[in-house]
């Protein structure tokens, strides 16, 4: 018996010696998540959700898309805890106790139907501003003989979205100007207006890259053709302009600069007052600032540089 007794102190002394880890699970969040507003960033946020569940399975997340002004509305309304928003924060907004973080940046392309009779002179010539700003904004060119010099007098159908978004804003704000000064027929949300373009041979509108590119394949979406943006305006596509054919080439146009802002842009969370009480949200955040950027280009979204994830990073101390 002393034998037994002896084995089972020297057996209980071993583990008493051994350090075990905490388990990983006790330090995992848990709650739920409320999230809406812009089409623009819909796609991301679901990837990150996705991923950030592998672990974390006890945050829970409703996310729904319905363009940025209902995402800052429902925030500001305290409907959810965070505002997807695709433009700038107004100051009116911030007066109300809107708080940002930008989280990823993406732009917005102009678009026609791949089946249009003028596509050749519509991919070799580009659209210059001024003609962009005279189909959308001042109504001068209705036909795409004038807007890209093509042998067609056929009319433009000019499309735009109906919600508040920010993809319209910063379309807008490419000419100075803000959504409701854009013309053209009204579509709901970003799908809504690239399946009016597909539909309609003589269709043009603007999406976010994300809805005019296929995240998979990298290609541009089948029914719809992105429009180059002549930049040095001497009518032509020069093959310094020339960066659509991929997303991966659109992308990397966009983070060194070539590709002009509006409209390109910053995306943002958007939270009523600092986030820094509540824990669950705080950590999703972070965890987006940080391991969540490397989902950021496979889902067709540019990686904000390194000093402005750390200045956003800063907001949540």
């Amino acid at each position: 018996m002393k034998i037994i007794s002896r084995s089972f102190l020297i057996i209980a002394l071993l583990f008493s010696s051994i350090t075990f880890p905490r388990s990983y699970s006790q330090e995992k969040s848990s709650g739920q998540i409320s999230i809406s507003g812009a089409f623009a960033l819909y796609p991301m946020v679901i990837k990150w959700a996705d991923e950030y569940k592998k672990i974390n399975p006890g945050v829970r997340f409703d996310i729904s898309a319905g363009g940025a002004g209902k995402g800052i509305s429902d925030v500001l309304n305290g409907m959810v805890e965070i505002g997807m928003v695709s433009r700038e924060i107004y100051p009116e907004e911030l007066k109300k106790g809107a708080f940002a973080i930008a989280v990823t940046k993406d732009a917005v392309v102009a678009v026609v139907n791949e089946s249009n009779p003028a596509l050749d002179d519509i991919m070799t010539k580009g659209l210059k501003k001024d003609a962009a700003n005279n189909i959308w904004i001042t109504g001068r060119y209705t036909t795409w003989a004038q807007a890209f010099g093509a042998k067609l007098s056929s009319p433009i159908h000019i499309y735009t979205r109906s919600d508040a978004c920010g993809a319209a804003e910063m379309w807008a704000k490419f000419f100075g100007k803000k959504q409701e000064d854009l013309l053209g027929v009204g579509v709901f949300g970003d799908p809504g207006l690239a399946q009016a373009v597909k539909k309609d041979p003589l269709g043009i509108g603007f999406n976010n890259i994300g809805y005019a590119y296929d995240a998979t394949t990298r290609k541009q979406v089948k029914g719809i053709r992105v429009i180059p943006v002549d930049l040095n305006n001497n009518g032509k596509i020069d093959s310094d302009e020339d960066f659509y054919t991929s997303m991966d080439d659109l992308m990397a146009a966009i983070a060194s600069g070539k590709y002009p802002s509006p409209p390109a842009r910053e995306l943002y969370f958007v939270m009523k007052g600092s986030p820094k009480n509540n824990k669950v949200l705080t950590e999703f955040i972070r965890w987006v600032l940080s391991d969540g950027q490397k989902y950021v280009r496979e889902a067709g979204y540019i990686a904000l540089p390194k000093d402005r994830i750390e200045m956003e990073q800063k907001k949540l101390l």
